[in-house]
């Protein structure tokens, strides 16, 4: 921290020669000449830009230092490219002049400059790119900070908070704007490829925790990433802009495009949309959105969301010489210690109040008012800003990079916020320069002097309202049309001519491969296999795109690949290897929510062409009713709410989206690549469809062993080989696989094969019988992970949820940042065996299902923060209980994926009416569901609570959680969520829950109250119940006194309510301690 940015240093020597240190000179004002000519304008500027910016420009790198004084120069990729932007600004401006006596020239190369060497500098780190694609963390990423001079590396990922996705997704979306203006940036197919790389690593910020802009990743300064939403917004602003661009502008050809994955670029606006109007997680609001939401990025599509979150900033950033970054915000503040990197624990609340002002973000403010057309605001900000400028000796503005408050006014300023006056960071005299704030300037006075419009700065149009979205000449809107209508187009595809002809005596015409020849039909995976000859560079040791699936808006286009025309089908359509896609009814499910999710988020221009490829073991049994009433669906034209249209894939060509891969071009020296289309089943085409080889749902005998694990465990293998040899129940086959898998291992040779191919053979049979208890127990001894696992739980986390994976009642794994599969995978198989081996491959089921729901429902988890999965199953296996009243409860693990599924849509309604307290109890807490405002009110407590809160053996202390935190903050609500994580059972933790908001309401009605000592819990429910049981127990005492079910069925409101009995134990327990003497309490007589 002590060796960055110190620009402070000299502060005091400056003001010695020219005044105070508390009295900075007045600015001085120019006076301009009435009847300015065009040329007198733009020279006025460009006297400007060369004094305070051109002339620190690097002349080997073209790179601008953060610091404009000193030996030991660094230049940031951020600042430079604002610089470079300013540059290019003014020669737009100068555009306008036939004799611009070279100015134009020299301009635009200046910016060019500058971008190549940040390009030049990125490059050399080339490697970096291609570690951070495949595995994205902070030893892998690009650097953000160079030498200016070299382009050499100066901090290591351990020094420096390297890892900004803002910085490379700025430096892609002014590629792009500067291209488009007729810039010459990109010169050959290496820096093709590499900018292609750059964007698949763009492509995942929706699940890379990063520094973000100020460098310092979480609030407390501690070294930690968070997901931020204006690193997001910038991504996903960069990947609309370059998303089809041809780098070499109007001289480009095909092989100088850029591909941008579609479904990459919704996860990241959903991602955004998810994480406004919040920065992240310990970051309540910051400036830095300022950027994302209005120019360069412009990257919101709601204007509801821009408002929110634009008022949000006003409202707890906003001063009267700039805008704080964020609350606590502790950089250069006078009682900041410079000489450590990090902060400590509870040291930000020593910056409450006190906080540095940015004018940079006026200016932004500014800016934003011009591009809205909105000239009260520009008026307002531009009266705010105008005192807050310094001057250089030769007159020209200088913007200070902060105010700060001195160490003296540090006490007076926290005693009465905004009373202290503050002085600038740099004054324009000391040879110190903010440049990022004086290329901003300038390109604000250009656009409020009318020397460029918005259209110039921002050519690409992202700018353009939504309504004139559709005007713009681009692969995609970054908006689309406001209300999105879209009929889906759907081609019925059967696996053989034999199923097509069964299919047609209900009614259904459907195609064959062979007859939609020449068009071939793929899986996803072949399209995968395609783009991984994309933005391959042997000299840059860079290999295509990374393995990652196509989702189900890339698979609605149509691709030109080597000469072919081809089609696929969404990765739902594979044959997987988990169960689940053997469940019907969840394909059908599948289908419709993929319609919904095209309907919902398709933006392109031409319709979607869905394709559903119906196969043979699709109908069989009692398979077929579902999908014929799905078909007859597709043909009377509405599925699931979407409209379609069925026709042949020959005549929906038309309509659609044509991608053309020409990256795949091969020289008559190289091999081309081989793909495979889908091959029709070779069957006679008049033979029978075998239908009834499938049976409807098994019985819950056919599921129970017929032996007992306890009496077998301990016998022979050679007992267990022949028992195994002589069963013929399924479910004793596997139970007893699973002891010959633990004690011989894998590879141990059976009569059918190794233990692990036993085992397989169980899982598939099983799987055609619908032997779902059995299909899960196999699925679990082999280990099975289902496909998109890591995905839903990013969708989950991006929600600003948590996650956590472990049977009921066991210890728990906290996920908070997205992971790999490998490490969920390990995860899972660690936590959730212990008790029952069903329950890994149950909760895979869950997360899935899960991760859909939240993103399609959110509100089905509203005061739900952390999503505990074997808590959720608990929750389920209680509500079978509840539905059998008096008979045996269904068995969970019997039940079909989708029935589990409609259980698990069930127990997240709102609680039904008839429902008793003790079930609407076991519920909620096993849901982990709170009241609306209620860790604001656990905040609000805490504040009178000084020796902390303790419940079931965890204590939440009120220092330094107070000094470190916020009311508002995502992390502090964690907090309370960890404090009541040792809660092992459900309906009690519901009580804790309603005890604490009993706990608020009497400390906000009484403000003379606190506790004196540490509030525990436990204790004070203890008594509510003790004085429950006075009331309602038998005269002698019969009943458990242990025994708190008649006090969890008890009605919280009323006179006898679980409420009044909270209240009166923690009366008791506030009047035990002091009351604070307050100035208008009513009994004090003087």
């Amino acid at each position: 921290m002590a060796n960055l940015d110190d620009d402070r240093a000299s502060s005091a020597h400056a003001f010695l020669k020219f005044g105070s240190i508390y009295e900075p000179l007045k600015c001085i004002n120019l006076p301009k000449p009435e009847g300015e000519t065009l040329w007198d304008k733009l020279n006025h500027y460009y006297r400007i830009v060369k004094s305070t910016l051109l002339l620190h420009q690097s002349p080997t790198t073209g790179l601008f230092p953060t610091k404009t004084y000193g030996d030991n120069q660094k230049a940031k990729v951020h600042d430079s490219l604002y610089c470079a932007a300013c540059a290019w600004a003014l020669a737009l401006a100068y555009r306008r002049i036939d004799d611009d006596k070279g100015r134009t020239h020299e301009l635009e190369h200046s910016a060019i400059k500058c971008m190549r060497g940040i390009l030049y500098c990125y490059m050399r780190q080339a490697d970096k790119v291609q570690k951070f694609k495949q595995d994205p963390k902070p030893s892998a990423c690009l650097h953000s900070v160079f030498s200016a001079h070299t382009g050499d590396e100066v901090f290591s990922h351990k020094e420096y908070g390297h890892l900004q996705i803002n910085a490379v997704s700025l430096f892609l979306l002014y590629l792009v704007e500067m291209i488009s203006s007729g810039l010459q940036i990109i010169y050959n197919t290496d820096e093709v490829s590499f900018i292609q790389n750059l964007v698949f690593c763009v492509e995942r910020a929706y699940r890379v925790p990063d520094f973000g802009v100020w460098e310092r990743g979480s609030k407390y300064n501690n070294g930690s990433p968070e997901l931020h939403s204006s690193s997001v917004g910038l991504a996903k602003a960069a990947l609309e802009a370059i998303n089809g661009f041809n780098l070499f502008g109007n001289q480009g050809c095909s092989w100088s495009v850029i591909f941008v994955d579609f479904d990459a670029h919704n996860r990241n606006r959903q991602t955004l949309c998810s994480l406004l109007p919040r920065e992240s997680r310990s970051h309540n609001t910051d400036a830095a959105l300022l950027p994302c939401l209005s120019y360069p990025a412009f990257a919101l599509d709601d204007e509801v969301l821009f408002g929110q979150t634009l008022d949000k900033i006003i409202r707890k950033l906003k001063g009267k010489y700039g805008f704080k970054r964020f609350l606590r915000d502790g950089y250069r503040t006078a009682l900041e210690d410079r000489t450590r990197r990090y902060y400590k624990p509870a040291e930000i609340k020593l910056f409450d109040g006190i906080e540095c002002e940015f004018p940079l973000f006026f200016i932004f403010m500014i800016i934003d008012g011009i591009f809205k057309g909105n000239p009260t605001q520009v008026k307002e900000y531009q009266d705010l800003l105008d005192p807050l400028l310094q001057h250089t000796p030769e007159g020209c503005p200088v913007v200070p990079k902060y105010y700060y408050v001195p160490a003296d006014f540090v006490e007076l300023e926290k005693k009465s916020p905004g009373s202290q006056r503050r002085f600038p960071s740099n004054n324009g005299r000391d040879g110190k320069l903010f440049l990022w704030g004086q290329a901003v300037y300038i390109i604000a006075k250009l656009l409020a002097d009318k020397l460029v419009s918005p259209k110039d700065l921002d050519p690409i149009g992202r700018y353009v309202p939504p309504q004139d979205q559709r005007n713009i000449s681009m692969r995609f809107s970054n908006q689309g049309p406001l209300e999105n209508d879209v009929v889906v187009h759907v081609a019925l595809i059967a696996e053989s001519q034999r199923l097509q002809v069964f299919l047609n005596t209900y009614g259904i015409q459907t195609q064959t491969p062979q007859q939609v020849e020449p068009i071939q039909i793929w899986a996803q995976k072949e399209l995968v296999k395609a783009y991984f000859h994309l933005g391959v560079n042997e000299k840059l040791g860079l290999s295509g795109r990374p393995d990652r699936p196509i989702g189900c808006l890339g698979t609605s286009k149509i691709y030109r690949i080597l000469g072919k025309t081809v089609v696929c089908y969404s990765i739902i359509f594979d044959l997987s290897d988990f169960y689940m896609s053997q469940d019907v009814m969840m394909l059908i499910d599948d289908i419709k929510n993929a319609l919904q999710f095209i309907k919902q988020y398709w933006k392109m221009h031409g319709r979607p062409l869905f394709v559903v490829l119906i196969r043979e073991d699709n109908i069989r049994g009692s398979r077929f009713s579902p999908i014929l009433d799905m078909l007859a669906a597709f043909r009377k034209g509405i599925v699931g709410g979407v409209k379609v249209h069925v026709d042949r894939v020959q005549t929906l060509i038309s309509g659609a989206v044509v991608e053309q891969l020409d990256f795949l071009r091969i020289t008559e020296t190289e091999e081309a690549p081989v793909f495979k289309s889908l091959e029709e089943l070779d069957l006679p085409k008049h033979s029978k469809v075998k239908r009834q080889s499938s049976t409807p749902n098994a019985s819950e005998l056919e599921q129970q062993p017929d032996v007992n694990i306890n009496d077998w465990k301990n016998k022979s293998t050679y007992e267990i080989l022949q028992k195994l040899n002589d069963c013929n129940c399924m479910a004793s086959q596997a139970l007893l696989s699973s002891i010959l898998l633990k004690r011989e291992g894998p590879n141990f040779i059976t009569k059918e094969g190794t233990v692990a191919e036993h085992i397989e053979r169980i899982y598939r049979r099983a799987g055609s019988r619908k032997l779902w208890s059995v299909v899960r127990f196999a699925a679990s001894l082999l280990g099975k992970l289902v496909d998109s696992l890591a995905p839903s739980i990013t969708n989950v986390l991006v929600q600003g949820k948590q996650v956590t994976l472990g049977a009921f009642g066991q210890e728990e794994a906290v996920i908070s940042n997205p992971l790999s599969p490998a490490v969920i995978k390990n995860i899972i198989y660690e936590k959730c065996q212990l008790q029952d081996e069903r329950e890994a491959v149950v909760q895979q089921e869950l997360v899935i299902h899960i991760g859909w729901i939240i993103s399609n429902s959110p509100e089905l988890f509203s005061g739900m923060l952390k999503i505990r999965i074997g808590w959720i199953i608990h929750a389920m296996q209680y509500e079978l209980k509840i539905r059998a009243g008096d008979m045996p409860a269904k068995d969970l693990y019997q039940m079909s994926p989708s029935e589990v599924k409609q259980l698990l849509l069930d127990i997240l309604q709102p609680q039904q009416p008839g429902r008793s307290w003790l079930n609407r109890r076991q519920l909620d807490g096993s849901l982990n569901r709170t009241p609306a405002g209620f860790y604001d009110r656990v905040w609000q407590i805490l504040e009178r609570t000084p020796n902390g809160l303790i419940v079931a053996g965890r204590f939440l202390p009120q220092q330094p959680t107070l000094s470190d935190m916020t009311m508002y903050e995502m992390n502090f609500s964690l907090l309370v969520e960890d404090m009541l994580q040792n809660i092992d059972q459900p309906q009690y933790r519901q009580i804790i829950v309603e005890l604490l908001m009993v706990i608020s309401v009497i400390l906000e009605r009484n403000p003379e109250l606190e506790f004196q000592d540490k509030v525990d819990l436990d204790k004070v429910v203890q008594e509510a119940f003790r004085d429950f049981q006075k009331d309602h127990s038998s005269p002698k005492g019969a009943e458990n006194q242990s025994d708190m079910t008649a006090f969890y069925n008890t009605h919280p409101l009323g006179k006898k309510g679980t409420c009044s009995y909270l209240s009166k134990a923690v009366i008791t327990l506030l009047l035990e301690g002091e009351m604070k003497s307050t100035h208008d309490d009513p009994c004090t007589i003087s």
